[in-house]
């Protein structure tokens, strides 16, 4: 066997000797990953509702579509079944969230192809959702909090949210950046 030998230029200096602050330093550090190990945050399971759908046919938001607007009452949402989910809101809110799959509604609203869409707050905050997007991950368009509607106060009349990733999210794992609430409009392009 051939042995390797390293000139002087190239050569490590030899390792220094820890001092007692650093090796405190790394004996805390080690013991804080053995004892509060990382953890990948369960998914808020979500399940059908017992809720019965609304009635109500005043128009909460609008869809835009091939130059048309076309408004969508609760009771039409609601119409294709609700599911529910418990989850804490990242800004606040905690509660049972029920509503539609997002995937379901825009099939209703002939919209499943869409190669892109724009979500509209009612203060003008958009997050756009591609198919890939919707693939990877199933999103919930609630319409309730509690099984009660939800308002403009309660982040209404329309919230979308990810419940897979509801825990992840709110201990900061996981980007929050496709939730939108209070939404007025959805536009498919």
């Amino acid at each position: 066997m051939r042995r390797l030998t390293i000139p002087p230029s190239l050569s490590l200096p030899s390792p220094r000797p820890l001092t007692s602050r650093a090796s405190t330093a790394l004996a805390l550090a080690l013991f804080v990953l053995l004892a509060f190990p990382p953890r990948f945050a369960p998914a808020a399971t979500v399940t059908e509702s017992s809720l019965p759908p609304s009635q109500d046919d005043a128009p909460i938001l609008s869809v835009h579509h091939d130059g048309q607007r076309y408004p969508v009452s609760r009771a039409e949402i609601e119409s294709l079944g609700l599911h529910e989910v418990s989850l804490l809101h990242f800004e606040g809110l905690e509660g049972r969230f029920a509503g539609v799959w997002l995937d379901e509604f825009l099939a209703a609203q002939e919209l499943d192809d869409a190669p892109r869409l724009r979500f509209i707050a009612h203060d003008d905050y958009s997050v756009f959702l591609t198919p890939e997007n919707r693939a990877d991950k199933r999103y919930l368009l609630a319409t309730r909090l509690d099984g009660e509607p939800l308002t403009r106060e309660t982040f209404g009349p329309t919230l979308l949210i990810v419940p897979e990733d509801a825990e992840a999210v709110a201990e900061g794992s996981e980007t929050m950046t496709r939730w939108i609430w209070s939404i007025r409009e959805i536009h498919a392009r």
